[in-house]
């Protein structure tokens, strides 16, 4: 195949794409010259359903309309919101209705599942997480982890990539598990990293992680719907997600978490609320907490209808397509941004992200190899030229060609730009 010299390559794969009409239900952001601009910023933030406008503004004039009764009233009463986005979380995170529930934000999340499967010992007390977790997932551990009377400088243990090497490699991950298995409480670590763009071995992790007693959760914020995931099969315990990058829910958007069935009915210390309490009796408001079966048990406020509404205009599109129709052109955009790089920019880019298709979701990292301001300088000329991608200190520029909205022909477009400037 003929690659970046020949453009019409790339307009050919868009001519033969099945999910390429998908793109016309995203607004696209536009440049100055009022054409779209190549957008590979969605492991950040998503572009916007363009019926996601349409749904929120159904439910400011039920608002308006019905005051109070819209709770109970219309076709998406609030009383019930969340459980619309039940089962397109239950398919994007491969697990049962039961085990899901779209509430609050990621970090938020994180802190309510840890408050119940963080249980410490003076003998089991520490968790482990990855030497370059995002700083929210840091902070929450840290603060947990002090919260119960350690030392974070102690009980927070790191696992990072070997010398020289940009990635985590499993056995390593497994080898510290089974050397350390007996000081861990809970094993803490992302799907996807988010730096580096890495898909970790998510069912080889928690089989190891739970041969050695520890508890398993994922931070699945650049996972979910990225690549596919079957958290049940793979008997994780808990996990958090938020709603605003894949999953195109808009700033700020709702977040879901995950428990694990066999959880479903443990008496589990939790920080209650009312949302959480058993549906049959909430609205006699008893004193004692009945918690719900499953996810939805761990729920402590009602949801915010206007941050949960433009999901479901997304989820009704990944429905439409499908996670295994996504993942593949997702790894068919990734394989040729890799191809073009490495054809027309190979020594000047080093690529951080697995080579492996496995070991990747649609995200590449890379690094310029130059002084980080130079490097600092084509980034934001890139943006000049209208690729929105995105810079992380002190040297990676993240590019994330997303199945649901972009091109071919972007992928071409954005590696000629770059070579432009190289």
């Amino acid at each position: 195949m003929k690659t970046a010299s020949d453009r019409t390559v790339a307009e050919k794969l868009d001519a033969a794409d099945p999910l390429a009409p998908l793109r016309a239900e995203f607004h696209l952001p536009l440049g100055p010259d009022g054409s779209p601009r190549v957008y590979f910023c969605g492991h950040s933030l998503g572009l916007a359903p363009k019926r996601a406008a349409a749904i929120v503004t159904e439910e400011l004039e039920a608002w308006a309309r019905e005051g109070v009764a819209g709770h109970f009233t219309g076709p998406r009463p609030w009383v019930a919101y969340h459980e619309q986005l039940t089962q397109g979380f239950a398919e994007l995170a491969g697990a049962q209705p039961i085990e899901v529930v779209a509430m609050n934000s990621l970090t938020v999340n994180l802190h309510l599942l840890l408050a119940g499967f963080y249980r410490p010992t003076r003998a089991r007390h520490k968790i482990l997480i990855e030497a370059r977790a995002f700083p929210s997932d840091r902070y929450a551990v840290a603060s947990q982890i002090r919260h119960h009377g350690f030392d974070p400088a102690e009980g927070l243990v790191e696992i990072a990539p070997r010398a020289g090497e940009d990635v985590l490699r499993t056995e390593d991950i497994c080898e510290h598990i089974e050397r350390h298995g007996a000081e861990i409480a809970v094993v803490l670590l992302p799907g996807v990293q988010y730096l580096s763009g890495q898909l970790l071995d998510m069912q080889a992790i928690t089989a190891c992680a739970h041969r050695q007693g520890c508890l398993v959760g994922f931070d699945l914020a650049h996972a979910i719907g990225n690549v596919p995931l079957n958290l049940h099969d793979w008997d994780v315990d808990f996990a958090a997600w938020c709603g605003y990058k894949y999953l195109n829910g808009g700033p700020g958007a709702i977040g879901g978490c995950f428990v694990h069935e066999r959880h479903a009915h443990a008496d589990l210390p939790r920080f209650a609320g009312w949302w959480g309490h058993d549906k049959a009796t909430r609205f006699d408001m008893p004193q004692a907490f009945s918690p719900l079966p499953g996810a939805e048990g761990w729920q402590i406020s009602n949801p915010p209808i206007l941050s949960a509404a433009p999901l479901l205009a997304s989820l009704e599109l990944f429905e439409a397509a499908g996670m295994a129709a996504l993942r593949r052109k997702s790894l068919d955009l990734t394989a040729y941004l890799v191809a073009l790089l490495r054809e027309h920019v190979y020594e000047a880019v080093s690529i951080l992200t697995p080579d492996e298709a496995d070991a990747r979701g649609c995200q590449l990292s890379l690094r310029l190899n130059r002084a980080p301001h130079e490097a600092r300088a084509i980034h934001d000329a890139l943006t000049d030229r209208g690729m929105v991608c995105d810079w992380r200190e002190p040297d990676v520029i993240r590019v994330a060609p997303v199945p649901l909205y972009n091109t071919f022909t972007e992928v071409w477009d954005f590696v000629a730009a770059l070579k432009a400037l190289l």
